[in-house]
């Protein structure tokens, strides 16, 4: 019986050591190794780590910074082309030329816009003298030519061509009505609140420097009459007050003792 006790004591002493490493094994690989999460933190720029948290620092990555390449944009300029005075290039022929840009306008098959009177001028010098002058701009639409009406002459109209952009006519009344019409095959345009005007007399630099010259007499008389009554109240009171003076000093408005 003490053999088989000894016999057990050695299996024992031999077997749990062996043992001992096969559980301490299986509790290391069946049990989850203890790590720390990962803290990451946001910024407006980008993300930085929380380098007290890893024994593995690793360098933030490098943020580029972004190059706005500009937009380039091929802008073509407006033509050189006014519609107001004559013997200009076409802007269409301007544009072929120089690539510029012309504003739309409607084409023949279309009625005419009415064209601007600018001015009614009288003419002051050579043959035409006492004639009027009638001065327009053109319309954003294909014109054949142009033509000028005057208010109580139905039959009287000046006809033209379509590089116009002024004309004579007869002698005119103030507060004759003027209108110019633009023409082509469609038809010719609507009279309107700027394509037609009524005739003012200008001032002449006669007349303006005759009123000048009134208005600065007129101006220097007033100045010296009240000049002058200034002065005369001005002697009046000196007057007055002398006289009081004189009057003080006479024995006649002493009073007399009582005999």
């Amino acid at each position: 019986m003490a053999s088989l006790y000894g016999n057990l004591v050695v299996i024992l002493f031999f077997v749990s050591p062996t043992m001992h490493s096969h559980l301490f094994a299986h509790a290391s690989t069946s049990s989850p190794p203890i790590t720390r999460k990962r803290i990451t933190f946001l910024t407006g720029l980008g993300i930085e780590n929380d380098s007290n948290d890893y024994e593995d620092h690793t360098s933030p990555p490098k943020l580029v910074p972004s190059v706005r390449n500009p937009r380039l944009f091929s802008e073509s300029a407006f033509c050189l082309y006014d519609p107001c005075l004559e013997n200009q290039e076409p802007c269409e022929v301007l544009r072929e030329k120089t690539g510029c840009l012309c504003p739309g306008r409607t084409g023949e098959d279309t009625t005419p816009h009415a064209p601007r009177i600018q001015a009614l001028l009288p003419i002051t010098e050579g043959e035409d003298t006492g004639k009027i002058e009638v001065q327009w701009c053109a319309p954003n639409s294909v014109v054949n030519s142009y033509r000028v009406t005057i208010e109580g002459t139905a039959d009287v109209t000046k006809e033209f061509g379509e590089e116009s952009r002024r004309g004579l006519v007869g002698y005119l009344e103030v507060g004759t009505k003027v209108c110019v019409e633009a023409k082509n095959k469609a038809g010719h345009s609507s009279p309107t609140d700027f394509s037609c005007t009524r005739y003012e007399r200008p001032e002449s630099s006669d007349h303006k420097l005759l009123a000048g010259a009134i208005g600065g007499g007129v101006a220097f008389i007033l100045l010296l009459t009240i000049i002058a009554v200034v002065l005369c109240r001005r002697q009046m009171c000196q007057k007055a007050k002398r006289e009081s003076v004189t009057g003080l000093g006479n024995p006649s408005y002493k009073s007399e003792r009582p005999s």
